[in-house]
């Protein structure tokens, strides 16, 4: 992409998001850190904090964490009609308590309030599923059966915790489900992720591979920087609101 400075890419960016029929949105951690989170990867990063031999940054307890406007944004997409479908690395929760119905995401790496069934892969609250970390531990794919923990109350399967940790698989329907829109996308959106956490981050690759333009939004780099058609690499709070402010004047005009 020929040289274009940060107002241009902006108004490009809004352009294609705006005119675009197949919009995938594709998050990172780093949509997160404006709810108090910590990202995995960035300058006070959970990993990169650890390979220092530092301890972790201080986060807030999980379940009083409320979205934030990143997160509306894509929010405001959907409502405009512009999204087409969302996936996300996060485990967070937070895409689904700022109003993404599940038929519309994808959270390829689980969420952290819900557990799944391994059986007729139905996914259920822990508290629907009479499921008490306190007596059962948390319910990791890994960690083995015990007699009397509760099943699926659907088909009576194991039910696992929906989080992927490493070396677990990922969820196949959810993934194939991502594969598919990635190729169908016409305008690939990744915002905050590092995009190193494979099959997660193939995703760009496939939409790329088949004909969609690629807007990447993360501070720091990734391996697909070079084949973005637009690259920020700036704080997700200074790009994010001015794209959507130039979305909404497009789409009000037309």
């Amino acid at each position: 992409m020929f040289f274009m400075d940060f107002e241009e890419k902006i108004d490009l960016a809004a352009k294609w998001i705006a005119e675009s029929e197949r919009l995938v949105i594709f998050t990172g951690a780093g949509i997160s850190t404006g709810s108090g989170l910590p990202d995995y990867r960035g300058p006070d990063g959970v990993w990169t904090r650890r390979d220092k031999g530092l301890s972790p940054p201080k986060s807030p307890p999980w379940d009083q964490v409320k979205p934030n406007p990143n997160h509306y944004a894509i929010v405001e997409l959907m409502e405009m009609e512009k999204l087409n479908y969302l996936i996300s690395q996060n485990v967070d929760g937070l895409h689904a308590k700022s109003g993404i119905p599940f038929d519309m995401l994808s959270e390829l790496h689980g969420n952290l309030y819900f557990m799944k069934c391994l059986s007729c892969n139905k996914k259920m609250l822990f508290e629907e599923a009479g499921w008490d970390k306190n007596i059962w531990g948390s319910g990791y794919r890994t960690h083995p059966v015990r007699e009397g923990q509760p099943t699926c109350p659907f088909c009576e399967g194991r039910i696992i915790s929906s989080i992927v940790n490493f070396g677990d698989p990922l969820p196949y329907d959810e993934l194939e489900e991502s594969i598919q829109r990635s190729q169908n996308s016409d305008v690939f959106f990744v915002i905050g992720s590092s995009l190193v956490v494979t099959p997660a981050a193939n995703m760009p690759g496939y939409a790329k591979e088949y004909g969609a333009k690629l807007i990447l939004l993360n501070k720091g780099d990734t391996p697909y920087d070079d084949v973005a058609d637009i690259r920020f690499d700036n704080l997700i709070e200074d790009v994010l609101p001015p794209i959507m402010e130039k979305v909404k004047q497009i789409v009000n005009k037309n």
